[in-house]
């Protein structure tokens, strides 16, 4: 796809969140359902079921998705995807490239092993690397878009309120 195809692709799009700003409020979702027998939670992606378990440094098998794992790989692929989008937008041209991110965590906080140690990711790094041939001033406006536009990004960035409710429920 180059940037014509991009523009044309999303020019209706654009135009009917512009005239109608509510229109462009979606709300996505998630769920999972409690494994009966293990300390694991499955959940479906709309393609496979992810069985999400707890992390080896907790005491998990290793054979279940690592929450942890999982918030960084969404990361990496909303950073990847809105990167390669603002790249075709502005010409940059690419040849290849490669996202990673990694992250901090002490694992005492989760299990309660220190009240001072924190709970989550105390650093996470994003990192891109790109064959290209562009000139730097258009790799920092790449960079300065793709971290703009990147909705993971900006949600880990700026913490959003999350509120958190449970409710009594028989026979799920």
């Amino acid at each position: 796809m180059d940037a014509n195809e991009l523009r044309a692709l999303q020019a209706p799009i654009k135009d009917r969140y512009r005239s109608d700003p509510h229109a462009a409020v979606v709300t996505l979702k998630a769920k999972g359902t409690l494994d009966d027998t293990n300390v694991a939670c499955k959940i479906g992606t709309g393609r496979a079921l992810a069985v999400a378990g707890l992390h080896p440094a907790t005491g998990g098998s290793g054979l279940e998705l690592c929450s942890g794992d999982m918030l960084l790989e969404a990361l990496v692929a909303c950073a990847g995807v809105t990167l390669k989008a603002v790249a075709t937008a502005l010409d940059i041209p690419l040849k290849s490239g490669r996202v990673s991110a990694e992250g901090d965590l002490d694992f005492r906080g989760t299990l309660g092993v220190a009240k001072d140690a924190p709970v989550g990711f105390a650093n996470i790094r994003l990192r891109f690397d790109l064959d290209t041939d562009a000139p730097q001033d258009r790799l920092d406006q790449l960079l300065k878009l793709t971290e703009r536009y990147c909705v993971v990004y900006q949600t880990i960035k700026a913490g959003p309120p999350v509120a958190v409710t449970m409710a009594r429920v028989s026979g799920i």
